[in-house]
């Protein structure tokens, strides 16, 4: 491997690491100092990097800013409604005390099979603060929970773009693909409970202050003696107005929507091109009116839109104010600011690394390596996916790479796939837009953060590994 471009990922990674935590500067800018660095140690002009720096963070903000902040508001409403804690109290009495961690995993594992995770996160958060609040502990391991739940299907069962692009380029079945993926996300679910379990009550005293007191009020609330009152923000009831009160379904309603919504746009899209495709037709895809108009409503952005307008006036009280409605989202939108300046930067050091050519670099030096052929699309993805930070593009590229060499390897296409995406799931860190949304939603800073979500994305990486050795038995 070209030594340049392996001293320009140490020592942008180095930079990270030193600025968070060992300076009072925030990850935002840790992270557009470690895209300066890389670029320039990995040779390229200043006006290229600063070209990949702008374009990176636009490119992320595009597809998952909007979302962040229209999710933090639906959030903000969900809780001062009293909609969060009314579901909290519906989950915890279906689920019984001591399973909410499998609950949060499975509700993410689920959630984020049509739902890229970056937005499923920020829509179900609410619920693990809820249930966090009404038991008074536990939120970093519920949180690390639904993250890493919602990281397994999104990494391993399509219809999400990256396994679907894998199944593409390696010729692998897809409808193998999509159960393979089921299996394993199954079969790893275990690992990220435990993980969860064991790390959550580690880590429950380093949670931000502002995040503590967002989850479980102000320090002594608990002491009053009194159970908070969940819709407090909304002020008395103005005289003869109803009480307000809300059932489990209706709190559901602005959550069920959006993801509804989202859902009928991924399946509608899947039938559609398979219908097209089974006529022989190799035009240019061509959607049916039906498909186009469940793009429109199903795309994140027009779906949380819709959530977020049932939410302000089907979950507020008729005598809610604009105002009170105006400074509830102000709120929401201070908080979503620095979250999502982070993402974005987290996107420009990704696109700084992909414009260097770290990524290619390693992904070609790990292929001419003797190993077993089922690590070799593995360790692609894993090293991929270190150098640039996206799940995605690790396993994308891992597959172009292994494709010519699948059958020299003596392993299946599909287990070539299964091994892409399983790679790609390795130690989420500071150049993973995904790590900035878990961490910062969960309260989570420096080192707190990479022991909390880099290490459980790590174990459920090294969990993957020996599934796929007796997938190599029998695939």
């Amino acid at each position: 491997m070209d030594l340049q471009l392996l001293a320009a990922l140490v020592l942008g990674i180095a930079t990270i690491v030193v600025i968070v935590l060992r300076t009072r500067m925030d990850a935002f800018f840790a992270l557009l100092v470690a895209a300066l660095v890389t670029g320039f140690v990995a040779g390229e002009p200043a006006t290229k990097v600063i070209d990949a720096i702008t374009t990176g963070f636009g490119n992320t903000l595009g597809s998952i800013g909007i979302v962040i902040g229209l999710g933090v508001g639906l959030g903000k409403i969900l809780e001062v409604s009293g909609a969060a804690d009314a579901l909290a109290k519906a989950f915890v009495k279906a689920l019984g005390k001591g399973r909410e961690p499998w609950a949060m995993g499975g509700t993410g594992a689920v959630v984020s099979i049509p739902v890229f995770c970056d937005s499923g996160y920020v829509i179900m958060n609410p619920l693990a603060r809820s249930i966090a609040r009404r038991k008074r502990a536990g939120y970093v391991t519920l949180a690390l929970a639904l993250g890493c739940g919602m990281t397994l299907t999104h990494h391993l069962v399509p219809p999400t773009p990256g396994p679907l692009g894998v199944a593409g380029i390696l010729g692998a079945d897809l409808g193998g693909l999509v159960l393979a993926g089921l299996v394993f996300a199954l079969l790893l679910l275990p690992v990220v409970v435990l993980y969860a379990r064991w790390i959550g009550p580690r880590l429950e005293d380093r949670l931000l202050p502002e995040v503590r007191e967002a989850v479980y009020g102000k320090e002594g609330e608990e002491q009053q003696g009194e159970e908070r009152d969940p819709a407090a923000a909304l002020g008395p009831a103005p005289e003869g107005a109803k009480p307000h009160r809300m059932s489990a379904w209706t709190a559901f309603l602005p959550l069920l929507v959006p993801l509804a919504l989202i859902i009928a746009n991924t399946v509608a899209t899947a039938v559609d091109q398979n219908a097209q495709d089974a006529v022989g037709d190799e035009k240019k895809y061509d959607p049916s009116p039906l498909a186009e108009a469940l793009s429109f409503v199903g795309n994140p952005v027009v779906a949380l839109l819709i959530g977020l307008v049932l939410a302000v006036y089907v979950l507020l009280p008729r005598w809610t104010t604009r105002t009170q409605v105006g400074g509830w989202l102000s709120e929401a939108a201070a908080s979503a600011g620095l979250i999502i300046l982070i993402t974005g930067a987290g996107g420009a050091l990704g696109e700084v690394l992909r414009a260097s050519g770290v990524g290619d670099e390693m992904a070609e030096a790990i292929a001419s390596w003797s190993l077993p052929g089922v690590l070799v699309p593995f360790l692609i993805a894993s090293l991929v996916r270190l150098a640039q930070g996206s799940g995605t593009v690790a396993m994308i590229t891992a597959a172009s790479v292994s494709a010519p060499l699948v059958a020299g390897l003596g392993i299946s296409p599909l287990l070539a796939a299964l091994a892409c995406c399983a790679g790609s799931m390795v130690f989420s860190y500071f150049n993973d837009s995904y790590f900035w949304v878990v961490t910062r939603f969960a309260g989570l800073d420096g080192v707190a953060a990479l022991k909390g979500w880099s290490g459980i994305t790590t174990a459920v990486w090294l969990g993957s590994l020996p599934l796929l050795l007796v997938g190599s038995a029998v695939l």
